[in-house]
């Protein structure tokens, strides 16, 4: 008899663990796809000599994650930034920064018109658009990602913060800034890998070098 409720309270504690861990399963199946990050590659990174002082050009390749193409078709603004940075190697202390600068891009889509815009500025682009260099629109979503991937003379430093003879590096980020999301997406796109499109990329440069 004592054998026969052993036997029965073991397949009781079997068949409770099994239910348990088939209703954690469905649990996990019904919170949805988990969406990979986002990778962007820097398939471009060239510097020049300009006029007024030394100029990138970058070419990027990514493809927009569903759930951001989504938050644009529903009228909400995406930002990006491209950051630069120049150091100025020093083998006897850390390298100094001699030059930065910034990139925003605002990428909008006009449910009126069904039109994209992209904005570009060096600065935070505000809701009442000051400070923006360039305004662009296009007639798909593929052209205006186009205008964004692309970037052509974008000055990022005086040739006078080169100093000759020196060597330097150039650190090139580019990235989706979803600080400037609207406050309920910032919140909701905390810790979800779908929202986070970013890339890296470092050069060594010299005056000499430069075109």
């Amino acid at each position: 008899m004592m054998a026969f409720i052993t036997h029965c309270w073991r397949k009781a504690r079997l068949d409770l663990a099994a239910g348990l861990l088939g209703a954690l399963l469905a649990i996990g199946l019904s919170s949805g796809p988990v969406w990979a990050e986002t990778a962007v590659d820097v398939t471009q990174l060239r510097l020049e000599r300009g006029q007024d002082g030394v100029v990138l050009t970058a070419g990027l390749r990514f493809d927009l994650p569903p759930v951001v193409e989504e938050a644009l078709l529903k009228g909400v603004a995406v930002f990006f930034v491209a950051e630069a940075d120049i150091y100025r190697e020093r083998w006897y202390w850390t390298d100094k920064k001699v030059a930065s600068a910034q990139r925003h891009m605002r990428l909008a889509f006009q449910p009126l018109t069904r039109r994209w815009r992209v904005a570009v500025s060096s600065g935070m682009i505000t809701s009442s658009g000051l400070g923006v260099a360039l305004n662009q629109s296009f007639d798909t979503l593929d052209e205006a990602l186009a205008a964004v991937r692309r970037i052509s003379g974008w000055r990022i430093a005086e040739l006078a913060d080169i100093e000759a003879g020196t060597r330097h590096r150039l650190d090139f980020r580019f990235r989706l800034d979803t600080s400037q999301l609207p406050r309920p997406l910032q919140i909701g796109a905390l810790g979800q890998s779908d929202w986070t499109l970013g890339a890296s990329a470092s050069q060594r440069l010299e005056l000499e070098s430069l075109k």
